[in-house]
């Protein structure tokens, strides 16, 4: 008990530090996941002040992670008007019918022939690490210098990929998961079916009547800007419940009600979701990536050697950017807009979602969670580092459109 009271201390000091000095942790070329990475591997790794037993930090990771999904999903839909969201649905299309499908089959290439797993492992681990991360996405494409760097289009296309693939990546999942543990194809199919169908009737349904509910006690005038913050993080919450009690995938229908919400209230949630996003990019995601720096499994990756190392870094130069980069024409976006939403598409807590899931549905092949786990390392690590620079070079020369 005594060193989960510490991991609380070290988290809420790395919590007040980053308030302190928050507008300098933006200019920096570091990012808040980073910072709370690098703590838990000098708190767990290098220092062994914290060690906790391995079954319960893969409950945790998974419930932090769904949470922290939940949460990040629901700023993702609100950070833009619906109308906006409706501008960028050709790029964001391509991206979700053919360029996941593309990153899917590359990285399952990758673990298949650098790691040497067996073909449905391979495959899982490529589903796992597909999405793009929401929580990482935020600090690339919220706050002050990605408003007066980046342009909307190019910002909005990256936040309705990464809220969109998180949810449709359970499919992905699912199917891998029928292959690793011998289950039926046909009943896989079946789930992912009504995961997908269930998650988006529920997620219009809970949204939708949040939204009414809203309108209703603004007429009121029972509502207060503060309770407006408070519900959109409940409502997030509360959408992923309902989806998990009728087992369909609470992922999706927590963007899909964020969005139907959106929808109802118009501007009534910017306001409120600028907040949200500031709050969920700098202090929320500071535990979960806090335990994963603690639990980082360095002893399976020297097991592994040299080929992890590889996957990781196949990952990150090969698993996205090559992808998007062909698909430029049906993007309909500048060259130089392309090459930024090939890069930044990072490998985060949806990974260590999906990851952590696995193991709980009975993947025992501890390759899965080191090559996994090192991934997201390494895109924390590298994402983090060149956000910042990114930025400013896309703002060093505007592109000739809008991107």
């Amino acid at each position: 008990m005594n060193r989960l009271h510490l991991s609380y201390a070290l988290v809420g000091v790395l919590a007040l530090l980053l308030a302190f000095w928050s507008s300098a942790v933006r200019r920096a070329p570091v990012s808040e996941p980073l910072l709370a990475l690098s703590l838990g591997v000098l708190a767990g790794p290098v220092f062994g002040l914290i060690d906790l037993p391995a079954g319960e930090t893969t409950v945790l990771m998974l419930e932090a992670s769904r949470i922290l999904l939940a949460i990040s999903l629901m700023a993702v839909a609100l950070r833009f008007p619906l109308s906006d969201y409706r501008s960028v649905i050709r790029p964001v299309g391509v991206l979700l019918a053919v360029a996941m499908v593309g990153m899917a089959v590359v990285s399952a290439g990758l673990a298949w022939v650098v790691l040497g797993l067996p073909l449905a492992l391979a495959v899982l681990l490529g589903a796992c690490v597909t999405p793009t991360d929401p929580v990482l996405a935020s600090s690339v494409v919220s706050g002050r210098p990605a408003v007066r760097e980046l342009p909307a289009r190019l910002r909005q296309v990256i936040s309705g990929e990464s809220g969109a693939n998180d949810g449709l990546a359970f499919a992905f999942v699912v199917l891998a998961l029928s292959a690793v543990t011998s289950g039926s194809s046909r009943g896989a199919l079946v789930e992912v079916i009504w995961a997908v169908a269930g998650a988006l009737v529920i997620g219009v349904a809970v949204g939708w009547t949040a939204g009414r509910a809203i309108l209703a006690a603004e007429k009121r005038e029972d509502v207060d800007r503060g309770s407006l913050l408070v519900f959109t993080i409940v409502l997030g919450v509360a959408a992923l419940g309902v989806a998990r009690l009728a087992y369909t995938d609470g992922i999706l229908a927590v963007f899909v009600a964020g969005l139907a919400y959106n929808g109802v209230v118009g501007g009534r949630s910017r306001a409120s979701q600028q907040r949200l996003d500031d709050a969920l990019t700098r202090y929320l995601v500071l535990p979960l990536f806090f335990l994963l720096g603690v639990e980082v499994p360095w002893r399976d990756w020297v097991e592994l050697g040299w080929p992890v190392v590889a996957f990781a870094v196949a990952v990150l130069l090969l698993r996205r950017l090559p992808v998007v980069l062909a698909l430029q024409p049906l993007l309909g976006m500048s060259w130089r807009s392309t090459v930024f939403l090939g890069w930044f598409g990072p490998v985060g807590v949806s990974a260590l979602f999906y990851l952590t899931h696995s193991q709980d549905n009975g993947v025992a092949d501890p390759r899965l969670w080191a090559a996994g786990s090192l991934a997201v390392v390494a895109s924390t690590v590298v994402h983090g580092v060149t956000a910042t620079p990114g930025r400013r070079w896309y703002a060093r020369r505007p592109p000739a459109s809008t991107g």
